[in-house]
């Protein structure tokens, strides 16, 4: 793994907003605006890291899974803040159907350095983001800057593939809906979803489009219904499962969940049983069932413990996007309880690359490996202001 300066192909900005990253630049609290996709630089990897990171990630997934099934198992919502017993029960019966329900993808975010083995950080399997640019743009920045070489990226024709394959899970006889909230001011939900959907029909499958806030519920047929009035039958949401169990019509969502049973109303994608793996408290339970795994940090839920004293730790709630509220706590430090819920994980500080620190986006399709985006920040938490840079594989 290296990092190699470049210069950025002249009129690069119209070129990546021509091919859906209509978000190119992000805005600085000083007003300026400042490249988000950057590709001033990019990182090369070796095919053996290719493919011993790709072991990695579908280990990673099916020990997730294998998370999941216990704490459905051992009744463990309430580590997870799940203490609603409607929403045990629907996200318990959604994983017990899982085989019965659509589930297109996820994203690992890693720390990998190429000298030693790659640490899980989280994992976003229900709203990831950074979708666009993994599966696109740095594809097409590679055929152009480096034509003959290769990507860590199959995430176009593995959507696609998924799609098709669990078209039959489907309701008959209406679109998929896919929906993105439309509070989001600068396009990134949006251009997931559109992307997202423009895979769905090259897969065969009639879409619509629709926002969340612009889906109706009608107390006569006791459904949801779109801006046409027809009954929403399946929808994809870039909307966490948390929001929607939570707001105002959480209770009609509960009431109407097609579970795959068929007793339903509407299909959710991805399905409720997605909330026990975007939760920080899956890291803790992963480190509990696999002590001392090199791809694992050491994480705790009832409080720093040794981690205080010896390497130091991170304070994650339980639930949050984009490194939001996370607090990073040096060795040596005194520990410090969070007053909401949080995962204390093991500080394994983000590998500097030229002063930039980096981490792995490693996307998962249908179950299998199939890409990565690589986000650079300056401090030790990607947040809202990291960079994502493209990569090859040389």
């Amino acid at each position: 793994m290296e990092r190699r300066r470049i210069d950025p192909r002249p009129g690069w900005q119209q070129t990546v907003e021509a091919q859906g990253l209509i978000y190119p630049l992000t805005r600085y609290s000083d007003d300026s605006l400042r490249p988000y996709w950057d590709e001033s630089a990019y990182y090369v990897f070796t095919l053996p890291e290719v493919e011993a990171l790709e072991e990695v990630v579908e280990e990673l997934h099916g020990m997730c899974l294998a998370a999941a099934g216990h704490i459905v198992a051992e009744d463990r919502f309430a580590d997870l803040g799940i203490t609603d017993p409607r929403v045990v029960r629907a996200v318990a019966e959604s994983w017990h159907r899982r085989g019965e329900l659509p589930s297109v993808y996820g994203r690992f975010d890693l720390r990998y350095d190429g000298t030693g083995p790659a640490k899980l950080l989280e994992y976003n399997a229900d709203t990831p983001t950074s979708l666009v640019e993994a599966a696109s743009p740095q594809w097409f920045w590679m055929e152009e800057r480096f034509p003959g070489a290769d990507q860590w990226n199959s995430l176009h024709e593995r959507l696609v593939a998924a799609w098709k394959r669990q078209a039959a899970l489907l309701p008959p006889g209406s679109p998929l809906h896919f929906a993105h909230s439309s509070a989001d001011e600068i396009g990134e939900d949006l251009m997931t979803v559109a992307y997202l959907k423009e895979t769905a029909e090259q897969a065969g499958i009639d879409t619509d489009w629709i926002s969340m806030e612009a889906i109706g519920w009608d107390p006569l047929s006791e459904r949801f219904v779109d801006s046409r009035l027809r009954f929403i039958r399946s929808c994809f949401k870039l909307y966490p499962w948390e929001w929607l169990t939570t707001d105002r019509f959480a209770g009609h969502v509960l009431d109407t969940l097609d579970n795959g049973g068929g007793t339903g109303s509407t299909l959710w994608i991805e399905p409720a049983w997605k909330m026990l793996l975007s939760n920080k408290a899956l890291l803790a339970i992963l480190w509990e069932l696999h002590p001392g795994h090199p791809n694992l940090l050491a994480a705790h839920l009832d409080g720093p413990g040794e981690l205080a004293r010896t390497t130091g730790y991170v304070a994650k709630p339980l639930l949050g996007r984009e490194g939001e509220g996370v607090t990073v706590h040096e060795p040596g430090a005194e520990p410090v309880l969070q007053e909401e819920a949080c995962c204390y994980q093991e500080l394994a500080p983000l590998p500097s690359f030229d002063g930039n620190r980096v981490v792995l986006g490693a996307w998962v399709v249908d179950d299998e490996s199939a890409g990565l985006g690589i986000r650079e920040s300056s401090g030790l938490i990607t947040d809202e202001f990291a960079r994502f840079l493209p990569h090859v594989i040389l």
